[in-house]
């Protein structure tokens, strides 16, 4: 049965937290994937700072802060996050289901959600998220269950999948590393991918989170397609040609500098 890249990287990472250090030729006898294929993934990944390639392979990057870490994201681009979040939280309304992602962008939206009176629940995969929101006597927080890695602050895997057939999800909120023009929302964490796109499937409507340094940039693995998201909320003007895709897609668009 043919792996997708998604699957394979995802693999790969599996394999290298395991070992640190690992050949192509190791890879490929584990995953059963043509060596020329996973230099490919070894190269994508190494460029989202998933990795380092050594010769006739890869290592782990661990100890490296890159761009990658949680930490490091939630600092950049705040102001933009933190206007885009607040057009977000407009969009909210009594007693809705709404889920948050794992991202810097929704943290930022569960902080401004903290300090309103709205009565909601909300299903995240983001532990941060749920601990900004635990002590909301109006909200109830749930957590979607899962794997949790060093240094990460999601829940990965799809061990917990299963709660989303218990909720009905009013409106997806999520961010994304990369929103490109050739395949929608994209993200380097293979393993968010793969709940993420679980949860586009099932919520009602899905609203991309997009800080304008995304526009238009690639990332691992895609986790929704231009047809399945129903607005996007950026902080800048998007230029043609995405601007003509969304408008075919008939995404509305809300950008919050907008002049």
């Amino acid at each position: 049965m043919k792996m997708f890249a998604s699957e394979r990287r995802s693999k790969i990472i599996d394999l290298l937290h395991e070992r640190k250090r690992i050949t192509v030729k190791e890879i490929a006898s584990q995953i059963g994937v043509s060596e020329a294929t996973l230099r490919t993934d070894l190269n994508k990944m190494e460029n989202d700072g998933l990795l380092t390639r050594t010769h006739g392979g890869a290592v782990i990057n661990e100890d490296k802060e890159n761009d990658t870490s949680f930490n490091v994201r939630q600092k950049k681009n705040k102001k933009e996050k933190i206007q885009i979040s607040k057009r977000a939280l407009d969009l909210i309304e009594e007693k809705q289901c709404i889920l948050l992602d794992a991202s810097s962008t929704a943290l930022e939206l569960a902080r401004l959600l903290n300090s309103t009176s709205l009565r909601l629940t909300v299903v995240t995969s983001g532990l941060q998220t749920a601990i900004e929101l635990k002590d909301n006597p109006d909200i109830t927080v749930i957590l979607i269950g899962g794997v949790v890695t060093k240094k990460s602050t999601s829940i990965e895997g799809t061990l917990g999948i299963d709660i989303l057939d218990y909720v009905n999800i009013d409106i997806m909120f999520t961010s994304a590393n990369g929103f490109s023009l050739e395949n929608g929302l994209e993200d380097f964490n293979l393993y968010e991918v793969q709940i993420k796109k679980e949860i586009v499937q099932r919520a009602s409507k899905v609203i991309a989170l997009v800080d304008s340094s995304k526009i238009g940039k690639s990332s691992s693995a895609v986790f929704a397609k231009f047809g399945q998201i129903d607005r996007l909320i950026t902080d800048q003007p998007i230029e043609s040609p995405f601007l003509n895709k969304l408008d075919a897609h008939h995404i509305d668009t809300i950008i919050t500098n907008e002049t």
